[in-house]
């Protein structure tokens, strides 16, 4: 098969024994990532990898401003929207090469303005880097961009659960409604369905003892950190905090897009 040719439609890249597959009719997501064979992110058309765009995590109510204007946007996760529009979007493909490839994303209806999202995906031996851009030429407007990654607990091979390293300087409190309050406090316990803030950047690690490391890291400041279910983990590298279209606006501008890049890199143990 060709590095654009499998059977569902996704686009294939390889690296030394890396094998990575994006999905881009299913929000282009990464479908799979394998290393010596080993599957580390959990299988199915709602997991795999996605990219959060143009908001990450959950938005109050679903609405947001933008100057004088509010919008509405779908609830897709009652009382609020979740995730961004991007991860339900057919996403075309740009250009692949072996170890590469770009995708772009038009932006539309239920997002209120026209701009449009651009995602690289670079392959190598030992990393992943995922890089992703918003413009617009029309119309300012507020976004965010993050990725959502499903790593498994456990991979299968008879080994231990992966165990989680990070350093976070704060934690966002989270409040009834499932969002930030605005209070930073010192980092709980887990087990989390939390923002945290790196502010010297991104560095996450898991490690599946004496079997894998990865390290997921990002030049951005926060972290999501989601690991309430036994299957699997989520280290979620994002531009802003949930709600951040309301409590941390980052504008798109037609001379300033909005960009956004996080590298994965693993070692065998």
């Amino acid at each position: 098969m060709s590095t654009h040719d499998t059977p569902d439609g996704g686009v294939r890249l390889g690296a030394g024994d890396a094998e990575l597959t994006v999905l881009p009719a299913l929000g282009c997501r990464i479908g799979s990532l394998r290393i010596g064979g080993t599957e580390l992110l959990r299988q199915g058309p709602d997991h795999g990898a996605f990219p959060m765009v143009p908001f990450c995590g959950r938005t109050e109510n679903g609405r947001f401003r933008n100057g004088g204007t509010v919008h509405q946007l779908p609830l897709n996760s009652p009382p609020h929207a979740i995730h961004g529009t991007g991860r339900d979007a057919e996403w075309s493909v740009a250009r692949t090469e072996k170890a590469s490839a770009v995708f772009t994303y038009d932006l539309a209806d239920p997002w209120p303005y026209p701009g449009r999202v651009t995602q690289l995906v670079e392959l190598d031996e030992d990393s992943l880097t995922l890089t992703m851009g918003v413009e617009t030429i029309d119309d300012s407007f507020p976004a965010q961009v993050g990725w959502h990654p499903w790593f498994l607990r456990n991979l299968g091979a008879g080994g231990a659960d992966a165990v989680i390293d990070f350093a976070p300087a704060w934690q966002e409190e989270r409040g009834d409604d499932h969002l930030p309050t605005g209070r930073r406090i010192d980092p709980l316990p887990g087990p989390w369905d939390d923002c945290f803030g790196m502010p010297d950047g991104v560095e996450t690690t898991l490690t599946w003892p004496d079997e894998l490391e990865l390290t997921i890291t990002s030049r951005g400041e926060w972290v999501v950190i989601y690991d309430e279910q036994p299957e699997a983990i989520c280290v979620e590298p994002q531009s802003g905090p949930p709600n951040g279209l309301n409590t941390a606006p980052r504008l798109v501008t037609p001379v300033q897009p909005l960009e956004m890049a996080t590298t994965w890199r693993w070692r065998r143990l």
